[in-house]
């Protein structure tokens, strides 16, 4: 079985930046709701929505996994999660600093692909009552964005 160690698609690199980050300790469902609310934004769109998540103005809108949350003004059921916000920001960044260094123009750039998947699990255990322990594992994320030109 091969392993994709590589990008989820294809894109030309002549009018597009990539970055990718791997085994971030944040939750992969938040993950999956703040890459959906963020998909199809400019640069200075996502960093600003991002940053506003992060100082716990604006709430991202949970589309799957919506049950028992209270609905927020104007969005329906929504939270703000500051880690995952956090670690999808410094990816975007990331993929920034890549296009100027392409000499690319960021602020004009889409964020055309953003895609989240589970990284590996880091194990741990939680000592209980009479000997016994119960599993507590850490779930990772992998990040990976691709922005590009507009034509």
């Amino acid at each position: 079985m091969a392993i994709n160690k590589g990008y989820t698609t294809v894109s030309d690199p002549d009018t597009s930046a990539k970055a990718l980050t791997k085994e971030q300790p944040i939750s992969p469902k938040f993950a999956r709701e703040v890459a959906c609310a963020v998909k199809g934004m400019t640069v200075p769109q996502a960093q600003a929505f991002l940053e506003s998540v992060i100082a716990k103005e604006t709430p991202v809108k949970l589309r799957r996994y919506n049950k028992r949350v209270s609905h927020k003004q104007g969005v329906g059921p929504g939270r703000y999660p500051v880690k995952v916000s956090k670690a999808i920001l410094a990816t975007l960044n990331s993929a920034v600093a890549n296009a100027d260094y392409k000499g690319l123009d960021s602020a004009s750039m889409v964020i055309t692909t953003i895609t989240t998947s589970r990284g590996q699990v880091i194990p741990g255990h939680m000592p209980r009552a009479q000997g016994r322990a119960t599993e507590w594992n850490q779930d990772t994320v992998n990040i990976e964005i691709i922005i590009s030109e507009v034509e």
